[in-house]
């Protein structure tokens, strides 16, 4: 509460003002509590000994010189984990296959045993008394390997001869329908023009800026485990520990997250490295802590996206799209976890229809297993991947229809008239104005000026491009969040969210919901979430849900604070309780002078003789709001480039987002939302990928050396221009941001770039858009 800046007493604190965030002051301070902070008494190291080979059978593990190294606590394999009767989490989602059959959905072990399947694989736990200790003693631990064939190419992988991942099943695990079959084909039997594209969507890794880690706690008193971990969602993670892992009651298992570097999706859920943390400091009495390596991350973690999609759109004779079809391949990688892994694409694909008004549609989705890293939902979870091949599409179409990409987009928009509207997919849009989203795009990025500045660009030797991309995507799905706030009988009140913040900025803008709520000075509010034992319930940060779902539980129990202390007002003041009005922190009795401020009323909720007859002391509330409909976040995204085609080199000349993300809580954190998603979803176009070594299975980007990352001088300035339409779906009217500037950002630079490419020639490139392969690209088509 002290680190709250003075000014922020005597400014405007309240939903939709750009309050600096408070967080700021202890994080950049070097305050903040990460988790490599975490140091516990009597705790040990562990270091995991990871397969070298995308695909071997296990002959043998030989620990013993590994156990007799200096400072070694215990090694363990797969096969002590396994003999202990551990088990491990299933995915539950009901899937098939083409068949009909069940799907095939392959555990991922704590420690393989037999086999392992990918590079990174964990084989074996060393624990010692020091990081060192133990780094040293797992370099002693000798695997007898015996070498497989491996795929790691997703489109590979799906084919009918290709290695298997299992030998009990082909690579296919199941697949996913969406949509009219029988309708689409009709529709796609009478069009007059029929568009079809593959675009590739590359498999990429979150990189936050602190590694994951985990120490796990065992009391044998209590026989209770605590779980010091960064996590999104802690409540969950528990439930699943002690459901699925150790078969206890969740209040024996307790998680405690505290600042997060990063989040993006990839640390959301329970890894393997949680559970035998708590598994190994059972063992041993003593705490065990794991502490990824930057080398080891990409090994270690769960990757995002990683899908080839085939993309048909028939049209009429006017250019009107009649049916869309999409056959997705979407690699899973070696297992499958949880149903977590089935969360993307699978289950938000439905947004490739995109804003327009498309009347069937029908999308298979094809979940492909390879010698990789498993995959999870990565910032947009599916929604970057439908947007950016329907605004790919978009163009390819309109170079095909010969007609004007704008103009294309103009006809095929979902008009305001038609709102609410109800996708082919399933989807429904409850809001929105698609078109005067567009519009004011074009109009801000001053499209009618690009021609002059191509020319400018052309006399110089470059090639300038115009891309833009009207994105939407589904957030906020339908489950529960929860949210109390606490008074004290002080007066000063503690906030609790079932949410959890990994750098959003969620104390500032919760504070800033409950201070436009109840009028409370947020120097008299202390913030808390992220441990499982101080807050009831929550499920966590993701899918752009904390500010809808978990803003909205806010909303309410605020509503309830109000409640209660009118009851205790109209008592004190002695009016009647329908007399009693509440208005920026104080209750007042009508047409009069007399009012007491909520931290008065406040105090007195603890003291008995004031309260009215039959009132229970204390003043603490709560609620738990569930939505009923996904929301709809959208907008434009517009990015002009310059392209060297002597050097292949892309410079990003200007950047803009139209956006409408419902009720704006803080205009500035919203930004700095938008920024960081662009600059992921640019960061993906133009230079990020995990890759593989087709023949080994090695992987290739393991650092960064290999692995290259956006920087500042990467980026542009960024305006961003609000188009809010609030949603009736939840109390606050939001709609959700995080997500959101990933989305659009996707198809918006990659359309830009082969604008610029055009006039040479070229017609199709696939991320990432490196210097290399658009230099190639250019010197291809000039040889051609």
């Amino acid at each position: 509460m002290d680190d709250v800046p003075a000014s922020t007493a005597t400014m405007k604190f309240g939903v939709g003002q750009p309050v600096r965030r408070l967080e700021d002051v202890r994080l950049l301070t070097g305050k903040g509590r990460y988790q490599d902070d975490q140091t516990l008494y009597r705790q040990t190291w562990c270091v995991f000994v990871r397969s070298p080979h995308a695909h071997a059978r296990i002959r043998s593990v030989d620990v013993v010189a590994a156990s007799r190294a200096p400072g070694v606590v215990a090694v363990f394999t797969g096969t002590d984990y396994a003999n202990d009767g551990i088990a491990m989490p299933k995915a539950a989602m009901p899937r098939k296959k083409r068949d009909g059959s069940p799907m095939f959905a392959p555990q991922r072990p704590a420690l393989v045993v037999d086999r392992a399947r990918y590079v990174g694989d964990p084989v074996a736990m060393v624990i010692a008394e020091t990081l060192t200790q133990a780094k040293d003693a797992a370099e002693l631990v000798v695997v007898d390997y015996d070498p497989l064939p491996s795929v790691t190419s997703v489109a590979t992988a799906a084919e009918p001869d290709a290695p298997r991942v299992w030998d009990e099943n082909d690579n296919i695990s199941h697949t996913t329908e969406r949509g009219n079959r029988v309708a689409t084909e009709a529709a796609f039997a009478q069009a007059a023009h029929i568009v079809k594209r593959r675009y590739v969507i590359t498999r990429v890794h979150a990189q936050y800026m602190e590694p994951r880690g985990a120490i796990g706690t065992y009391d044998p008193a209590e026989q209770r485990y605590t779980l010091f971990a960064d996590v999104n969602y802690p409540h969950r993670v528990r439930n699943m520990l002690a459901n699925m892992v150790f078969k206890v009651p969740e209040s024996s298992v307790r998680v405690v997250c505290h600042d997060v570097g990063g989040g993006f999706g990839a640390k959301g859920w329970q890894y393997v490295e949680h559970r035998l943390t708590l598994w190994a400091a059972r063992k041993l009495e003593r705490p065990v802590k794991w502490r990824c390596e930057r080398s080891e991350v990409l090994m270690a973690d769960e990757h995002g996206r990683d899908n080839v999609g085939t993309i048909e759109l028939a049209f009429d004779a006017n250019a009107k799209i009649i049916g869309l079809r999409l056959h997705m391949l979407a690699s899973v990688g070696a297992y499958i976890a949880s149903d977590r892994q089935l969360l993307t694409p699978f289950g938000q694909i439905g947004t490739v229809v995109g804003m327009y008004d498309i009347p069937s549609a029908y999308v298979t989705i094809d979940a492909v297993l390879s010698n990789t890293s498993p995959t999870a939902p990565y910032r947009g979870a599916g929604r970057p991947e439908a947007s950016y091949i329907i605004e790919r599409a978009m163009e390819a179409a309109a170079r095909e229809l010969n007609i004007d990409p704008i103009e294309l987009r103009r006809r095929n928009l979902i008009p305001d008239a038609k709102m609410p509207y109800k996708t082919a997919l399933g989807p429904f849009y409850d809001c929105g104005q698609f078109s005067r989203n567009m519009e004011m795009a074009l109009d801000a990025s001053d499209h009618t000026g690009f021609a002059a500045r191509r020319e400018a660009s052309r006399a110089r030797g470059m090639l300038r491009g115009f891309g833009f991309a009207n994105a939407i995507e589904q957030a906020a799905g339908p489950t529960p969040e929860y949210a109390e706030i606490r008074f004290q009988p002080s007066g000063s009140a503690i906030l609790l969210m079932g949410t959890k913040t990994h750098g959003q900025g969620h104390e500032t803008v919760f504070k800033q919901i409950l201070c436009d709520r109840l009028g409370i000075d947020p120097r008299e509010v202390q913030f808390i979430d992220g441990d499982t034992d101080r807050v009831a319930f929550g499920m966590g940060s993701n899918g752009s849900r904390s500010m809808v779902v978990g803003g909205s539980a806010l909303t309410l129990a605020a509503r309830k604070v109000i409640d209660k202390g009118k009851r205790i007002a109209a008592h004190l003041l002695e009016a009647a309780e329908a007399d009693i009005e509440f208005t920026d922190g104080r209750f007042s009795v009508a047409g009069t002078d007399r009012a007491m401020a909520l931290k008065d009323v406040a105090r007195a909720a603890f003291q008995p003789a004031r309260l009215p007859p039959d009132m229970e002391p204390g003043f603490y509330e709560h609620a738990t709001y569930a939505p009923t409909l996904n929301t709809f976040p959208n907008g434009c995204h517009v990015c002009e480039v310059e392209i060297d085609p002597e050097t292949g080199v892309v410079d990003l000349q200007s950047y803009l987002v139209v956006d409408d993300v419902g009720t704006v809580i803080n205009p500035l954190t919203l930004a700095g939302q938008i920024h960081g998603g662009v600059a992921q979803g640019l960061g993906q176009i133009l230079m990020e990928q995990v890759v593989y070594e087709p023949e080994s299975g090695q992987l290739l980007t393991a650092s960064f050396m290999d692995y290259c990352m956006p920087r500042a001088d990467d980026m542009c300035s960024m305006r961003i221009v609000s188009n809010p339409v609030p949603t009736e779906g939840n109390p606050l009217g939001a709609k959700g941001a995080g997500e959101a500037g990933c989305v659009g950002a996707m198809p918006a630079v990659m359309n830009a770039i082969m604008h610029a490419l055009e006039p040479l020639g070229v017609r199709e490139l696939d991320m990432p858009a490196t210097s290399d392969r658009i230099w190639r690209v250019i010197r291809d088509v000039k040889a051609a």
